[in-house]
């Protein structure tokens, strides 16, 4: 059975950082696109990071510069650095994985096969 477990969210101030991590089990992802997504109260889930098996990343124009995805395959692990954290930035935190083994970019919802349960991502001013 495959399992995407989140951890590392948290109450933070604005201007702080976290570090989110993804832990993959039931299959290896090595070679798997992996992805970040966050839901606000409210709000539909939205894309905020992805990195192909071999280091390819894209963010959302909202977090570039601020966050940094990254990948420890042996680990079969993904990590979310998010540093000069914002009010908006407040959700919770979503790992994705797809099935399909690719270089390309993918930063649609739908194109996402397996989902975590989600961290809550909580930052006050």
């Amino acid at each position: 059975q495959v399992q995407l477990v989140e951890s590392g969210g948290g109450l933070v101030q604005a201007g702080d950082s976290l570090r989110l991590s993804c832990a993959a089990s039931g299959r290896t992802f090595s070679s798997n696109t992996m992805g970040w997504f966050r839901q606000a109260p409210g709000k539909e889930r939205e894309f905020v990071a992805t990195i192909t098996w071999n280091g390819g990343a894209a963010y959302a124009d909202s977090v570039k510069g601020r966050f940094t995805v990254s990948r420890d395959n042996a680990k079969n692990t993904v990590y979310l650095q998010m540093n000069s954290l914002l009010p908006e930035d407040t959700a919770v935190y979503y790992c994705a994985a797809r099935e399909s083994r690719s270089t390309v970019i993918v930063t649609t919802l739908s194109r996402y096969d397996f989902w975590g349960q989600g961290t809550q991502v909580t930052v006050y001013s």
